[in-house]
């Protein structure tokens, strides 16, 4: 029986819990979700360095010039009236009371003169980030900055929960992998656009098997699969092909959804194996399959990953709406409005690709604000 598309993610975010958690290298980390908060093992900067290329000085000038400090070398000590050239990020002597920009510098043989105040171009320690500080919570997702971050404060690995394993078995004898399909034959259009919607939710695509139509293959795939979750393409209908919901019975799979109240892709399934695997059942349209993805699929990977599902992006829209279901609408966003770029029938992927998100236009809509799904990828610089 179909349930109303809100209801239908709800249980997609209520039927898991994040991974166990795991020490990843920074370099394996990127998209995975702290299960700790992350600390500063290390002050930053972790010793009070020029800001400046320059001449370190102590007391009031003019200066001698005693010396050079370079990145990584040895600071020493000045007494007043002493400087010593130094390079930015190199450590400043003891006694030093300021460094003077070379551009603001006048040499005379070994002396510098020039104006500086104290304390003027010297990184203290800590000034940045003091030791100890606490500088992202539990639940932060992993991004470039927050892998340089780390680094910069002395981590070598993080606490992540460890990245779902989403596996996708793919049934129709009629697909093709490649190349022009034929009479009576259909280019897989499901596959290619699975690894990037699992990437986006924080998960990790380890394969896709395509299957023919015949009793008994997808009960064994979904047995010996290895993944977290499987996402299985066109076999949730009722047709004589389609043997998701006869294998899910074979398993004693419990079914969390069957069916959604949402156009396209009313036919998608939601269920959870006896070995704790989930399966997320897709319609075999290519439009539907990643409507059902956004409504099932993606909610899922988030929660096992460990993402929090942020603020709904709410839009206003003129979008016809359905008497029943939900209706899931490509669109563009422009400021605070999402214009419906059309060609949305279930078996195309155009309106897709031109749009920014998928409008959630509830049933009976009139006008108004509805929420916008982010489609993987595409939401760039309209505050997603």
């Amino acid at each position: 029986m179909r349930i109303p598309w809100t209801e239908a993610r709800q249980a997609a975010r209520q039927a898991g819990k994040p991974l166990d958690v795991v020490e990843l290298p920074l370099s394996q980390a990127l998209g995975a979700v702290l299960a700790s908060p992350l600390r500063a093992l290390a002050a930053v900067p972790s010793f009070d360095n020029s800001a400046m290329d320059g001449y370190a000085v102590a007391g009031r000038g003019p200066w001698t010039v005693v010396g050079r400090v370079r990145a990584g070398g040895v600071a020493g000590s000045l007494r007043d009236g002493q400087a010593v050239e130094i390079a930015t990020g190199a450590p400043v002597p003891c006694g030093a009371d300021a460094v003077l920009p070379v551009e603001h510098a006048q040499t005379a043989g070994a002396l510098v003169m020039g104006d500086v105040q104290p304390g003027r171009h010297i990184r203290r320690v800590g000034e940045s980030c003091p030791e100890g500080e606490l500088l992202l919570p539990t639940g932060a997702v992993v991004t470039p900055a927050v892998l340089g971050l780390a680094a910069s404060v002395g981590h070598d690995t993080v606490a992540v929960h460890r990245r779902p394993r989403v596996a996708a078995v793919l049934t129709g004898d009629e697909v093709v992998t490649e190349g022009v399909p034929g009479i009576g034959r259909v280019r897989d259009a499901i596959g290619p656009v699975l690894p990037g919607l699992v990437h986006a939710a924080g998960a990790e695509s380890v394969g896709i098997t395509h299957l023919a139509d015949y009793p008994g293959a997808l009960v064994e795939a979904l047995w010996e699969v290895d993944a977290d979750v499987l996402v299985v393409g066109g076999a949730t209908s009722v047709g004589p092909a389609d043997h998701l919901h006869e294998a899910l019975r074979v398993l004693h799979a419990d079914v969390r959804v069957d069916g959604v109240a949402c156009r396209p892709g009313h036919p998608q399934v939601l269920a959870v194996l006896p070995d704790g695997r989930f399966v997320v059942g897709l319609p075999g349209n290519p439009f539907a399959a990643l409507a059902a993805g956004l409504t099932l699929l993606v909610p899922l990977l988030e929660v096992l990953s460990g993402r929090e599902p942020g603020p709904a992006r709410m839009v206003e829209v003129v979008a016809p709406s359905h008497g029943h279901d939900t209706r899931l609408v490509p669109v563009v966003v422009s400021g605070s409005v999402g214009l419906p770029v059309g060609h949305d029938q279930p078996g195309t992927l155009w309106g897709a690709a031109l749009a920014d998100g998928l409008a959630v236009v509830p049933p009976g809509f009139r006008s108004g604000e509805v929420e916008v799904l982010p489609v993987a990828g595409a939401l760039r610089g309209v505050g997603f």
